[in-house]
């Protein structure tokens, strides 16, 4: 599909920016997929309008992209635009930090506590962007980063940037409404404390441990594929998809060159050239053992990008 007519009426330096058939194996943490027409990097909010209006023109569907991870890319690539946001600002005012959504979270949650900030440290060793984190409601040990966020700024989809509150996310596990709307994240504020630094610190490194211990460091990964369930009972706490997973045998499950990590049965890792079907297969065949063992379904937490349209896996 042809684009240069309308790459041409950029002005030179976001021509320079927009790359076409690019490979999205190079853009997942997973390091599987095919290649993406159009590529729009977004830096600032400009940016962002711009590009956003050039998606618009191609009548193409649009992917918002963070850092890559929980994203499953087809090998057939995808027809459409990503618009990965790339802003990475930091500015602190007080206890409050103003982030870009391109900003890797766990750099910012280092800079927040070389500030003399705490709060975000239960998330420590989390992968991706704080953009991604922000839209999937990131969280672990009791702690969602949605607690945190004072306001963001958001491109709408017609094309106006805005500074929305906590309310406009509606933030539950793992989900927000934000990402249902079509708005793009470009930036968040969030209020954090002057709490215990050196226990802050203690607790980061603890977390970080712990992730080396028993996530994937040298294998490419989404990340965690299933979502915890809900509780049995008001009042308990989410059951853990990788302990049923784990029940079911899952960690011996292969299918090519996609199998569950060793240390963790609810990681998919690429352990060569696996493919997305490679991934769906080994994906289906973990969901489906734990619904006849255990009558439950499990819902995907990665997203799937490919054909035409994004959406969630359909395994």
């Amino acid at each position: 599909m042809e684009f240069q007519h309308l790459i041409a009426r950029l002005d030179p330096d976001l021509q320079a920016l927009v790359r076409t058939d690019v490979a999205l194996r190079e853009l997942t943490t997973l390091q599987v997929g095919g290649p993406a027409a159009l590529l729009c990097p977004i830096h600032n909010p400009v940016q962002a309008v711009r590009f956003q209006a050039l998606a618009r023109e191609t009548g193409l569907p649009v992917f918002i992209l963070g850092g890559g991870s929980n994203v499953l890319a087809d090998d057939r690539g995808f027809g459409g635009v990503v618009l990965q946001v790339r802003d990475s600002h930091y500015e602190r005012v007080g206890e409050v930090v103003s982030s870009g959504a391109g900003h890797d979270f766990d750099a910012l949650i280092a800079r927040t506590l070389a500030d003399g900030l705490t709060g975000l440290e239960f998330a420590s060793g989390i992968p991706g962007t704080v953009g991604g984190a922000v839209m999937g409601n990131a969280g672990c040990y009791g702690h969602e980063i949605g607690e945190f966020v004072v306001d963001a700024t958001v491109l709408t989809p017609d094309g106006e940037v805005r500074t929305v509150g906590p309310a406009a996310f509606g933030f539950r596990y793992r989900e927000t409404d934000l990402r249902e709307t079509g708005n793009v994240l470009l930036g968040v504020r969030l209020r954090l404390a002057r709490g215990d630094l050196a226990a802050a610190t203690a607790e980061r490194d603890e977390h970080i441990a712990d992730r080396r211990r028993k996530h994937p460091v040298d294998l490419p990964s989404a990340g965690s594929w299933f979502r915890n369930l809900p509780p049995a009972a008001p009042g308990e706490r989410r059951r853990a998809a990788g302990v049923l997973l784990e029940q079911v045998g899952a960690k011996e499950f292969r299918e090519g060159d996609a199998r569950v990590f060793a240390r963790h049965a609810n990681m998919i890792v690429n352990a060569g050239q696996a493919t997305s079907a490679d991934v769906l297969r080994l994906a289906e065949r973990m969901r489906a053992a734990v619904r006849d063992r255990f009558g439950v379904e499990l819902v995907p937490e990665v997203r799937y990008l490919g054909g035409n349209n994004p959406r969630l896996p359909s395994i």
